[in-house]
């Protein structure tokens, strides 16, 4: 399944209570159960953003789960593929 990297914009994220976080995991997996064919692996809070890094059978569904549950995807890009310190090794 193809793996997506989502970015939403919403300011003072990083000011979100742990009840606020909690809600808001709630509704993503509720809204997830409901539609199938999408998995969220994890994500990240800064000050003013979360990156979600999510499994999805296409873009169209990241959309509309986000739709759905009520929270922005100003940028939806699908992963190509991933490096890491392991890459340079020879």
């Amino acid at each position: 399944m193809p793996k997506y990297v989502i970015e939403r914009d919403m300011p003072e994220a990083g000011k979100l209570s742990p009840q606020q976080l909690q809600a808001a995991s709630q509704k993503s997996r509720s809204v997830m159960q409901e539609m199938g064919q999408i998995h969220w692996v994890q994500s990240y809070v800064t000050d003013d953003k979360i990156y979600c890094i999510y499994n999805a059978s296409s873009q169209e569904l990241v959309r509309e789960h986000a739709k759905r549950g009520g929270f922005p995807a100003d940028s939806i890009a699908r992963v190509v593929t991933t490096i890491d310190p392991t890459t340079a090794e020879v």
